[in-house]
């Protein structure tokens, strides 16, 4: 076995604004929110803790950093445009009326959308 193969993993996303990210991950994503410590809004999801830490020059990167696997991706994109959530549009990608791509063999669906700092978070279906 792996030194880490058994470990609960632990999510770090890095915001500048700790009361807008965890207004954002609570109220819109609807996270359960664990409690604050002095680094951090503790968040559970999926039974894996989410830490959302104050860093005051933080730059997001352009890539997806966290996705969240769910049972229904066009009913989940819903609900959180209903949140005020707006998806990312790619050129590059044909995404559909709710901007989901589907992978080519048609089973893999992603939508993106980003945080209040800009992080690319997504949801999938795998």
């Amino acid at each position: 076995m792996g030194i880490l193969e058994s470990a609960t993993p632990a999510i770090v996303i890095c915001t500048r604004d700790r009361a807008r990210a965890t207004a954002f991950y609570r109220d819109t994503l609807g996270l359960s929110h664990s409690h604050e410590d002095n680094f951090a809004a503790v968040f559970n999801t999926g039974g894996i803790t989410l830490r959302v830490s104050v860093v005051p020059d933080f730059t997001p990167h352009e890539h997806t950093i966290l996705g969240f696997r769910v049972p229904d991706v066009p009913a989940t994109v819903k609900a959180l445009r209903e949140k005020g959530v707006t998806f990312n549009l790619y050129p590059r990608l044909r995404q559909d009326d709710l901007g989901i791509w589907t992978a080519p063999g048609g089973s893999v669906r992603v939508a993106w959308f980003k945080d209040t700092d800009g992080n690319v978070l997504s949801v999938t279906n795998v």
